[in-house]
């Protein structure tokens, strides 16, 4: 029998063979063991902590995964503390207004939320609404610092990062002086938010907490006319200034010279310290933010009175006069509230739900104008405002010709930006009406005075808030005599693994460099690698197919119209229960942590992922552990983890 080539198979030269000589097709019984025998590889699952864009977009730099985790159950209070103390002594430590900012925040957390990948984000606002409320009526204070440092630093300034700078150092065991030139601490919080958004009753007990950890106060005191800068500097090793930006920017143009053409921050004060009564008949209110909502709803609230006399007038009350006798017995009657604003309605920066609740009420809204002048009678006051269609021409506003048309209007507010009063500290005004500052919030050249808040750069509450934790940082380690080190790229209070590590009982040790056989040892964080300072976690490194599809749980509103908005100073949001408050925490995905649901245990063909025996203490984050003589790097572990927590890399 002849033998031809094509019946004799080529083995010289191959590179690569499916079976070896003497092995048989037959030999792989099931598919299953043909995949995992191609998947082996020298990886081994990483347990890596990450940033969630939760977090990494909140000013305020909240650790808003771990007290939602906290709520939720998976992560367990230590000494003896219920789960909502747990929970609002982890969020304070990076924002001790939780009940303020449960309220007012606009929440870029919400936004960042990956859970908007699968349905709709988380209801964080509502979640730290609720700890907020609980922590004041339970009575719930901030704790002494252990220690005492025996510095002192004064604080210019009582608004929101005064405050809570205060509160950071007074952590640290650093003594604090807030000076403030208003009767009363709060700054923007009490003197530019209306009592229907911050009740004045949550706002006095957020602060009280912190006062009543050993804050000393000098009210009524500005520094540069009370009291030198210069005075300042002998007397404390350590100065931040948090000004704020109080004074508000009147309108660039003809005519806004005019006694009834008003800043927005001027209107807020005057009707936040009880003087201002009435707005007359019809108020024109220019911007588009939270404060020009905040000035037109407080307009629809205050309405109008039908016998004022000249001096209840809204400009002679700004201007200090407050005489009320007539306007406190007057009858009131609804006013007329105009909104205008360059930006179209869909795009105005202000909340949008509170941009609806506006509309409700009856102000009306007119989007995509510009002011253009101020119409004055013979006595100088306004009487209209004068506004345009405009296009924009690179940087150059061009009015569209023939758009123009007058809105009449007793009172005009400028809600159009903020500025700071420098008065007595011009010295430190670098940046054209602000101070530009280096990274760790320093003032240049002064390595003993720090700034923050929206002395920097006019922004939310919550990024005051953010400034003041990280300038406490360096005031820190300004009275220790450290250098300051560069602040991490994701900079927030995250999540320590090592600090719950220890704080459930065990030992820590660091190690550096390569350790064989670790993953054995009890006193160290084996195989695990903590990104959370440079990397934010993206919703494409997580499986989301894991998580339902689950509704909101949405805070009630008390939603007015023109009518029983007349005088209705009332509490509009509706904080969650209990039962909704750890619903909504267990909608948390908790992006870049381990949520303990078992999918790697699962799903691991090899049996070498496992849950740590309870006799060793697991703790959230070390829930799980891998046996490495079992692993064959199949990446299965890594691809149903919800979380994006575990990764292959390890043995490489």
């Amino acid at each position: 029998m002849s033998v031809t080539s094509k019946d004799v198979k080529k083995t010289e030269g191959v590179s690569w063979r499916r079976y070896k000589d003497g092995e048989k097709e037959g030999q792989y019984k099931r598919a299953q063991e043909k995949i995992f025998q191609a998947s082996w590889s020298h990886k081994c699952p990483e347990y890596v902590h990450s940033t969630p864009p939760c977090q990494g977009s909140c000013p305020a730099g909240e650790d808003i995964r771990g007290y939602l985790n906290i709520v939720r159950g998976i992560e367990k209070p230590t000494g003896g503390q219920s789960w909502q103390e747990y929970a609002f002594r982890r969020l304070t430590s990076a924002n001790p207004f939780p009940a303020v900012m449960g309220r007012v925040c606009p929440a870029p957390c919400e936004s960042g939320c990956n859970r908007n990948q699968v349905e709709e984000n988380v209801g964080i606002n509502s979640v730290e609404h609720f700890l907020g409320n609980w922590a004041l009526e339970n009575n719930i204070g901030f704790e002494m610092p252990a220690t005492e440092s025996g510095k002192k630093i004064a604080i210019i300034g009582g608004g929101p990062a005064g405050l809570a700078a205060a509160y950071q150092l007074r952590r640290m065991g650093h003594g604090c002086t807030i000076f403030d030139d208003h009767a009363e601490l709060g700054g923007m919080m009490r003197y530019g938010i209306p009592g229907f958004r911050t009740p004045r009753q949550v706002l006095d007990g957020e602060i009280k907490r912190i006062i009543d950890m050993g804050v000393e106060t000098r009210l009524n005191t500005r520094i540069g006319t009370d009291i030198s800068m210069e005075q300042i500097e002998k007397d404390y090793d350590a100065v931040l200034i948090a000004l704020g930006a109080q004074g508000g920017r009147t309108l660039p143009v003809d005519g806004a010279d005019a006694p009834n053409c008003v800043p927005a921050t001027a209107f807020l004060r005057a009707f936040n310290e009880g003087r201002l009564q009435h707005v007359g008949n019809k108020i024109v209110v220019i911007g588009g933010g939270d404060t020009s909502i905040d000035v037109a709803t407080v307009a629809r609230r205050l309405g109008k009175v039908t016998n004022a006399s000249t001096t209840d007038l809204p400009e002679m009350v700004l201007a200090g006069h407050t005489a009320h006798d007539v306007a406190s017995i007057s009858a009131r009657m609804g006013v007329e509230v105009v909104l205008i604003s360059r930006a179209t309605i869909d795009k105005m920066a202000a909340n949008k739900h509170e941009v609806e609740q506006a509309k409700a009420e009856g102000i009306e809204i007119i989007g995509g104008v510009t002011p253009i002048a101020v119409i004055k009678d013979a006595s100088g006051r306004a009487t209209a405002l004068r506004v345009a269609e405009f296009e924009m021409v690179g940087k150059e506003t061009k009015i569209k010709e023939g758009t123009e048309f007058d809105i009449t209007g007793d009172l005009i507010v400028s809600a159009i930006g903020q500025a700071v009063d420098f008065t007595g500290l011009e010295s430190f005004n670098n940046n054209n009406g602000l101070i530009r500052a280096d990274k760790n919030y320093r003032f240049p050249n002064k390595p003993n005075i720090f700034v923050a808040g929206d002395v920097i750069r006019p922004h939310l509450l919550t990024t005051a808030i953010g400034h003041a934790r990280i300038c406490a940082d360096g005031i820190d380690a300004f009275l220790k005599g450290e250098e300051l080190d560069r602040r991490p790229k994701v900079d927030v209070a995250h999540w320590d693994q090592v600090r719950k590590w220890v704080e459930t009982g065990h030992e820590y040790k660091e190690h550096h460099g390569q350790v064989t056989g670790s993953d054995s040892w009890k006193d160290v964080l084996h195989n695990f690698d903590d990104r959370s300072g440079r990397y934010v976690i993206p919703s494409t490194e997580m499986f989301l197919g894991h998580f339902l599809n689950v509704p909101r749980n949405q805070r009630g509103v008390t939603t007015l119209d023109k009518d029983s908005a007349l005088g209705n100073f009332e509490d509009r949001l509706h904080a969650l229960d209990e039962k909704q408050t750890v619903a909504e925490a267990k909608r948390c995905m908790s992006c870049g942590l381990c949520f303990e649901c078992d999918n790697c245990v699962i799903y691991c063909p090899q049996v070498a992922v496992f849950k740590v025996k309870k006799k060793d203490n697991p703790t959230t984050g070390r829930y799980v552990d891998t046996d490495y003589t079992k692993c064959i790097g199949c990446h299965i572990c890594a691809e149903v983890c919800p979380t994006g927590y575990i990764l292959m890399g390890m043995g490489e």
